[in-house]
């Protein structure tokens, strides 16, 4: 492995792993997490169904421009030169990494790492994973984990930005908007939790996957979350992707929570946003696949705190060998419901307003497998975990005619599950 001029690890030499899957028997992955220890856990979970690892087979770390394609390079020779023994053959079957990417070019680190030992559960089918160098000293059996102690109080401060200086960089990317500059911009902002204990990430995790079943709970490298967002999942040839833009806060009243639904779908500046981020991941998917399917109007998700104008795009893919999921991810990254419209210009307006680095925030999350399929969420409802310090984000999509104080208010309502998740 080599490294870069600031030691951090990046694209090296490809281990030689060797990994074996075998069926579990029915009632050992009832509860993934209750699996899970505390050793470097990776999860993807949703609808108690998904993945869950710990330990480290093997991990690189890349940076800039090409994080992308040096992850994928490099899990391509990872790929090649491993012994894979697959007594499944499952989509999260035998060798699988899980990933966590940079917002931006710069600053930021990406990271994909192949975990130790890996458990799976899809329907009534459970497995477990294990990766080394050895095939005779791989370990087999599971065993329910010490559960994770609750972080204690937690405070909270602003982060880069308080509220009155949030709004203000609101009405300027309105201005900017108005001006012509760009269509719409995503605002992202932060706030800084302190524990009093040390988090041990399986706390939250529980916590979210518990209260947000429909969203994919995820963890790689200090990065949790719960993402209403699928950017992308290849399964044997076929691509999908759920596009969320435009959203309104829950108030808990079901009759009114439906009034405001039918509002948010008929509301002109969300369907709006919402057209510009399916027509960018449409866009985007478009050259890999021979033929796709964009609905003409978009559905509303309906989560614990908040709703979502939602639409679906699926495609086919043309050529599996030269579209990973990973690279799909990065053809899709950053959408216009994390970016903006145009891209590259609303990405320069995040960099000028937003004064803020994002890290991992708001870019691609999930896993990959040896045949390529996947599945990328966006990693939305985050917070990047360190010690007692615990950094949340949320972000919104600001178009012509946006306000600033309802946008702090979309904003508080999307940091909610975060919250919650930290609290005892």
């Amino acid at each position: 492995m080599t490294t870069d001029p600031d030691g951090v690890p990046t694209q090296g030499a490809a281990p030689r792993l060797v990994a074996r899957t075998v069926a579990l028997e029915p009632g050992v992955a009832d509860s993934l997490l209750d699996l899970l220890p505390a050793d470097s856990p990776v999860t993807w979970l949703r609808r108690g169904e998904g993945l869950v690892g710990w330990g480290e087979a093997a991990v690189v770390r890349t940076r800039g421009a090409e994080r992308f394609a040096d992850a994928d390079t490099w899990w391509s020779e990872v790929v090649a030169r491993a012994v894979v023994r697959d007594e499944v053959g499952l989509p999260g079957t035998g060798l699988v990494a899980f990933g966590s990417f940079a917002f931006a070019d710069a600053p930021g680190d990406s990271v994909l790492v192949v975990p130790a030992v890996l458990v799976g559960r899809r329907g009534d089918r459970a497995w477990v994973t294990t990766v080394g160098h050895d095939l005779d000293h791989l370990p087999s059996t599971l065993h329910p984990a010490e559960p994770a102690a609750c972080p204690g109080q937690v405070t909270y401060a602003d982060g880069a930005l308080d509220g009155e200086q949030w709004m203000s960089a609101v009405a300027d990317a309105v201005a900017r908007i108005e001006q012509g500059e760009v269509e719409k911009v995503v605002l992202a902002r932060d706030l800084v939790a302190t524990t009093e204990r040390p988090v041990d990430v399986r706390w939250p995790l529980r916590r979210l996957a518990t209260s947000y079943p429909t969203t994919w709970t995820f963890h790689v490298d200090g990065l949790l979350g719960a993402t209403p967002e699928m950017l992308v999942r290849r399964e044997r040839g076929l691509v999908t992707s759920r596009v969320l833009a435009g959203t309104i806060r829950r108030t808990g009243d079901d009759r009114r929570d439906a009034e405001l639904a039918g509002a948010l779908a008929r509301s002109s500046k969300d369907l709006e946003e919402h057209e510009y981020a399916v027509r960018s991941v449409a866009d985007a998917l478009g050259p890999h696949c021979s033929s796709m399917n964009v609905p003409d109007a978009p559905f509303v998700l309906h989560l614990p705190n908040v709703m979502h104008l939602a639409s679906d795009v699926a495609g086919v893919v043309a050529d599996p060998s030269a579209a990973s999921s990973l690279r799909l991810a990065e053809s899709l990254h950053p959408s216009a419901a994390v970016g903006g419209t145009p891209t590259a210009d609303a990405v320069a307006v995040i960099g000028e307003v937003e004064k803020m680095d994002r890290g991992r925030y708001a870019g691609p999350v999930g896993w990959i497998d040896a045949g390529g399929d996947g599945e990328w969420g966006i990693a939305l409802r985050s917070a990047a975990v360190s010690g007692h310090t615990v950094r949340l984000f949320a972000g919104c999509g600001i178009v012509a005619g946006s306000d600033p104080a309802a946008e702090l208010a979309e904003s508080q309502a999307k940091l909610v599950p975060m919250r919650d998740a930290l609290g005892s």
